[in-house]
């Protein structure tokens, strides 16, 4: 009833449609696009729903009937059920990116060493060749066949053979190999690998294991061209083109027991120190923890100190020999610094002690002015100090005293004398509790006879470090001044007499 109420009123108004059991209000559009609208046109009614059954109450349900639901629900299962056609015997193509590269050597082969032989000696086209031709070729992948080339001018099989050693059409002249053998010419191709290897960035690992490779083909090499790759290597560790660990190749069995390893070893440091200073290489040794391991480039009955320095040094390399020299006694001051400390710290007798350490010092060819400080630096770990400052002193006097002999017997030579001042001055300064302690200690052992006079005064006057040096040598002025006047005293009673 309420829903004819309110069409009625839709008429009344002007604005309504003809309504029926099974009509409604039309929206304004739908009455524009039926050709009444607002200007008065013959109107027709929009269906919405259709009478359905009748409600307990007598009014009619609007709505699609029960059966035409169940029917479309029914049509929609039955759709359901049938399974979708199959298509059979289609191809699937493959995507672009997973479809495998072949891997064609040769081919890179054959358009490298056309390409260089074209450039021919010219290494400036040479390497202009290399950068443009990067973006064609697949540097990445074909990396070992590239530097084979450059160095070689061929392929190389496993052990250095070349693979198209018969075959002159695949190889090429412009190498490393076929270079001349100074050094500004091998200079002139380790600047193409430079400017190779700054344009392609990822080609560097690949350069670093070509090159172990290569020394580890060294027998498959000629003497000529052993000496080129020694010159070659030698630069590029100069310019830091390459890391001193290419190196760990020579310690191989077969090139060290041929005497292969130690010859190129030599060709390698001269060319490596006509770019770099010896420290620099030697500097880049110990990064690399090569500089204790150069003795193994000799056979093991020929791996001492004295062969490799009389080799080298007869070589023109004795920078390397001395360093050698000085690597070999650092490790030798480490366990004999090692061993004093476990004998101290067992309270061995004095005499065993002085016995034990001039044996190392035979042995080993160590000077005096290297153990004095070593003894030092052990005597005063072998005690736990006290932590305050007005017992520490007497602490260190009493220890000392105990120790001043073993000290007097490695300091008989004035220079031992200055480097222990020089270590009590160090010491004193680094450990705050024995800042007020330096002079007693200094005049303990110049009663005990372990500092003379004449090191003292010199170490008052230019021979002391930097570090408290006010501090201490204020403390040493009476003192100082007291062996000044007793000299003078001695002096002039020598003259009287």
């Amino acid at each position: 009833m309420r829903s004819w109420r309110a069409a009625g009123e839709l008429g009344r108004a002007g604005r309504a449609v003809s309504v029926g059991p099974a009509v409604v209000p039309a929206p304004r559009a739908s009455l524009a696009r039926q050709g009444g609208g607002a200007a008065g046109g013959s109107s027709e009614a929009v269906p919405l729903e259709e009478p359905g059954e009748e409600k307990p109450n007598g009014e009619k349900h609007w709505g699609p009937p029960a059966s035409r639901v169940a029917a479309t629900s029914s049509d929609r299962n039955f759709m359901n059920k049938h399974q979708k056609p199959v298509l059979t015997g289609q191809r699937f193509k493959t995507r672009k990116r997973d479809e495998k590269e072949k891997f064609e050597p040769t081919v890179f082969r054959d358009t490298l060493v056309q390409g260089l032989n074209e450039a021919g000696d010219d290494l400036e086209a040479v390497a202009k060749f290399l950068d443009s031709t990067g973006s064609r070729l697949d540097y990445r992948r074909y990396a070992d066949t590239l530097f084979d080339i450059l160095v070689a001018g061929s392929m190389l099989a496993p052990g250095g053979t070349r693979i198209d050693d018969g075959d002159k059409t695949k190889m090429t002249n412009h190498c490393v190999f076929s270079a001349n053998e100074d050094h500004e010419t091998i200079r002139s191709y380790a600047q193409v690998f430079n400017k190779l290897i700054r344009r392609y960035k990822y080609l560097e690992k690949a350069f670093e294991d070509e090159m172990k490779k290569l020394l580890l083909f060294l027998k498959a090499f000629s003497e000529t061209e052993q000496t080129k790759l020694a010159m070659l290597s030698g630069i590029l560790l100069g310019s830091g083109t390459l890391p001193a660990t290419i190196l760990t190749s020579l310690f191989t069995d077969s090139l060290v027991k041929e005497g292969i390893a130690a010859s190129f070893a030599v060709k390698l440091f001269k060319s490596w120190m006509a770019e770099k200073d010896a420290n620099s290489v030697t500097s880049s040794l110990r990064k690399a923890n090569l500089d204790k391991r150069l003795l193994e480039l000799f056979p093991v009955n020929r791996q001492s100190v004295d062969h490799f320095a009389k080799y080298f040094t007869d070589a023109g390399l004795k920078e390397l020999s001395d360093f050698l020299r000085v690597q070999q006694s650092l490790g030798t001051r480490k366990e004999l610094q090692k061993e004093l400390q476990e004998r101290l710290s067992q309270e061995c007798p004095i005499k065993e002690v002085v016995l034990y350490v001039k044996e190392e010092m035979k042995r080993n060819d160590l000077p005096e002015t290297a153990v004095i400080g070593l003894l030092w630096t052990c005597i005063m770990n072998a005690v736990e100090w006290n932590k305050k400052e007005e017992l520490v002193a007497e602490q260190a006097l009493k220890h000392l005293k105990q120790y001043a002999p073993l000290l007097a017997v490695f300091s008989s030579q004035g220079q031992s004398e200055l480097i222990l001042l020089q270590k009590v001055q160090e010491y004193c300064y680094d450990n705050i509790h024995f800042m007020k302690a330096f002079q007693k200690i200094v005049v303990l052992f110049y009663k005990a006879d372990v500092l003379s006079e004449e090191a003292i005064l010199k170490w008052y006057k230019e021979a002391h470090v930097a570090k408290g040096k006010s501090v201490f040598l204020d403390q040493m002025k009476k003192f100082v001044e007291w062996l000044q006047n007793a000299e003078e005293e001695s002096e002039s009673e020598g003259e009287e007499n």
